[in-house]
């Protein structure tokens, strides 16, 4: 019987688990399940008797050593910080280990040991990063091995609520870690467009938005991710003239946000003295100039030159923070603040569901003509359990759990899934989850832009 081991119980592990639990007879497998939580991860495993659940803390050392010991593999779920931790373990016992979270540099330094010791470190292979990874390179691959040369590449990608629930003004609800989506675009975007270097500060991120279309869903807008430039090496398009790559947001939602932004509200790096006793009109108009004369909704309108009549300051009336509500945190950033008052407006409902969209576009040359790719993937979530974002997360990670104790992936050391051998029977196999893309293809006229 193989050992599967799971660190990490939280929403994210869902779907992961179920698979693993679903197909534990059949493959003979042992599902340790362990949580800081012991509550959390028996209500996943659900009595199943192929599972077992404990709690688990990273920072024991002992703990993780001796389970990692007894284990065939390991999956990592919990916090990003904490995947290298785990990551030293495996290799000290030749244990293989998966991950949905970004390769982080410390563990790109285990690379020559994992390799030396027969093991893969599989990293960035939920959805985003991971199901974007395996469904590009599926496309330049092909267009290369055609005899075709790709001179630009864009990827998008966006968690939000299903059309049918979207029911509020921002049509956006928090469907994961709400503490990311307000610090999210912190730093400096950078990506290449038509050879030319963009860079866009944080304070004008979100002004700085492009429009695009996803098959019958109709118009949403993208703001641009961090860093854009890297995925030049990653996906063998060093000489690109365009790589970019954007978070999706419907339409109207960037400018709403960007007022947060522009007034210093989503600032986590200092406490906002009084935040146990102010309310939030109290702590908004901390953000404007002083005027006794004004009232802050029209102070914040002047500052930002907005129409108070707008829909934007609709937007923000809406989510309550004119309102005199106390806050009631004690010693919070502005950023919790607002993450706090939010996350009662805009957390999904009981029955809602989520959806993920992706949309790739690929410009390439072959016989002398020109053609634009758009391939598009839409994912809706079961339920509030099994949502959308649980299921593109997990299932990729759980597949290629199994195919690891198959060996049907053998590749060794540290890995992104962006290789033939990891991602074609990955990408296979999700299409028994209704995890594909629909690829639609035109000619391409340079007037036209990506």
């Amino acid at each position: 019987m193989k050992k599967i081991l799971v660190f990490g119980a939280g929403l994210s592990a869902s779907s992961l688990i179920k698979y693993l639990l679903d197909n534990s007879t059949k493959y003979d497998w042992k599902v340790k399940i362990g949580d800081i939580s012991e509550e959390t991860a028996k209500s996943k495993v659900d009595g199943h008797p192929n599972g077992e659940a404990f709690a688990f803390d990273v920072n024991n050392a002992e703990q993780l050593d001796k389970l990692v010991q007894e284990a065939d593999i390991i999956v990592s779920m919990l916090p990003a910080f904490m995947h290298f931790s785990v990551a030293e373990a495996c290799v000290k016992h030749s244990k293989n280990m998966v991950t949905a979270s970004y390769v982080s540099d410390e563990i790109k330094t285990l690379d020559e040991e994992a390799k030396k010791k027969g093991i893969i470190l599989l990293n960035e292979i939920g959805v985003d990063p991971g199901i974007d990874h395996m469904s590009a390179m599926q496309v330049i691959h092909r267009i290369k091995e055609e005899g075709g040369k790709i001179t630009e590449f864009e990827s998008n990608t966006g968690g939000l609520v299903a059309p049918k629930y979207d029911n509020n003004p921002w049509n956006y609800k928090f469907t994961w870690n709400p503490r990311n989506v307000v610090l999210a675009g912190q730093g400096t975007s950078q990506f290449i467009q038509n050879g030319r270097y963009k860079y866009i500060p944080y304070n004008k991120l979100f002004q700085r938005t492009e429009r695009i279309k996803v098959l019958d869903l109709g118009e949403f807008e993208v703001y641009a991710n961090r860093d854009s430039l890297k995925y030049r090496g990653i996906y063998g398009l060093e000489d690109i003239d365009t790589m970019f790559r954007g978070t999706i947001r419907r339409v109207g939602y960037a400018r709403a946000w960007d007022v947060f932004v522009q007034l210093g509200m989503t600032d986590d790096t200092y406490n906002y003295e009084g935040s146990k006793e102010h309310t939030y009109r109290q702590f908004i108009n901390s953000f404007t100039k002083y005027c006794v004369k004004k009232p802050v909704e029209h102070k914040v309108a002047e500052y930002l030159n907005i129409d108070p009549e707008s829909l934007i300051m609709y937007m923000i009336r809406w989510t309550g923070i004119f309102e005199d509500e106390v806050i009631g945190l004690e010693k919070a950033t502005p950023a919790q603040i607002l993450q706090h008052l939010l996350e009662k407006k805009l957390s999904m409902d009981e029955n809602d569901i989520d959806m993920i969209v992706m949309q790739h576009q690929f410009v390439y040359e072959k016989a002398g003509k020109k053609k634009k790719i758009y391939s598009s993937m839409v994912v809706y979530g079961e339920d509030q359990v099994h949502t959308a974002m649980s299921i593109t997360v997990g299932t990729p990670v759980a597949i290629a759990v199994k195919m690891i104790l198959t060996g049907e992936i053998n590749a060794k050391g540290v890995k992104v899934p962006v290789e033939k051998d990891i991602y074609e029977p990955i990408m296979k196999e999700l299409k028994d989850y209704k995890i594909e893309f629909i690829e639609e293809e035109v000619d391409w006229n340079p007037e036209d832009g990506l």
